[in-house]
């Protein structure tokens, strides 16, 4: 029995034959281990997506911690901002003391950021309440305040002398950018 292949049969079964080696190759020497690469980075590129998910969330839990806050304390954050006035500070805080002066007595400390003055204070009061409304108007001022203890009180006829000394916090970025 002899078979009879004709010459383009032969050419047609060759190039099938090349054919499908080429596509074996190309297979198994590129796409299969492209493949891997590819389902590795594939991944890899998920953790990060969701570790930039977490992270922004994260960002935008905090920014609304942070807008809260800034809202919160809005009043604190200006008092940073506003250099002291011992005149105006005397002119808003009289009406607590028959008799008021404020005297800087010197440049404290260097505290981080904030420039810290110590000032004394001296007043006239009628009776101990005016003084303790005049602490809850300070921790209402335009200023950050700290009234150092001791307070000393020495009544004199009708009236009480008081003494004190204050710390006085400004920030020096804002008077920096206003000298």
């Amino acid at each position: 029995m002899q078979i009879n292949f004709s010459r383009q049969n032969i050419y047609l079964m060759a190039i099938t034959l090349f054919l499908l080696l080429f596509v074996l190759i190309f297979s198994f020497g590129v796409l299969i281990p492209e493949g891997k690469e590819y389902r590795m980075k594939k991944a890899e590129l998920k953790k990060e997506n969701l570790e930039l998910k977490q992270l922004s969330d994260f960002s935008i839990e905090k920014e609304v911690v942070l807008q809260k806050l800034q809202s919160d304390n809005l009043h604190i954050i200006k008092a940073f901002a506003t250099e002291f006035n011992p005149e105006r500070f005397e002119k808003q805080h009289r009406t607590f003391f028959s008799t008021l002066s404020v005297s800087k007595t010197s440049k404290a400390e260097e505290e981080e950021e904030f420039s810290v003055y110590e000032v004394n204070t001296t007043s006239e009061i009628s009776s101990p309440k005016s003084f303790y409304n005049f602490l809850e108007a300070v921790n209402k001022s335009d200023w950050i305040i700290a009234v150092n203890f001791p307070i000393n009180f020495k009544r004199e006829g009708e009236m009480i002398s008081s003494s004190f000394t204050m710390k006085v916090y400004n920030n020096k970025e804002s008077n920096a950018t206003k000298q």
